[in-house]
């Protein structure tokens, strides 16, 4: 994709910046630019490390935006096989991400209830 941007926006000084910076920095990086492999995938399977629920294995498929000439958008789906630990893992972080961080506001609104 940064490939791609980058052919897009040939004079675009950030984004020249961060690639000299990322050639710089990764030899791995270096070696991924020089191979122009400019393939985009617009689906396939992703492994995703998530820091508190863990390993995720989602399916994805990346649609382009009809807009202006100019402008890129693309809208990307992830999805989780039906039933698969992904799902639960999924489930999971949807409901932590739903449950207010120490459960105070929860714990707040009680105590307003109860006085």
């Amino acid at each position: 994709m940064l490939r791609a941007e980058a052919g897009r926006e040939p004079h675009d000084r950030a984004l020249r910046e961060l690639i000299g910076e990322l050639s710089t920095m990764s030899a791995d990086f270096r070696t991924m630019w020089a191979a122009h492999d400019v393939r985009i995938r617009h689906e396939g399977i992703k492994h995703l490390q998530h820091p508190e629920v863990g390993l995720l294995e989602l399916t994805y498929q990346s649609l382009d935006l009809p807009m202006s000439q100019r402008a890129v958008h693309d809208l990307s789906l992830y999805t989780a096989e039906p039933g698969s630990t992904s799902e639960e893992r999924l489930t999971l972080l949807a409901s932590l991400a739903a449950t207010p961080a120490g459960g105070t506001e929860a714990a707040g609104g009680e105590a307003r209830r109860r006085g």
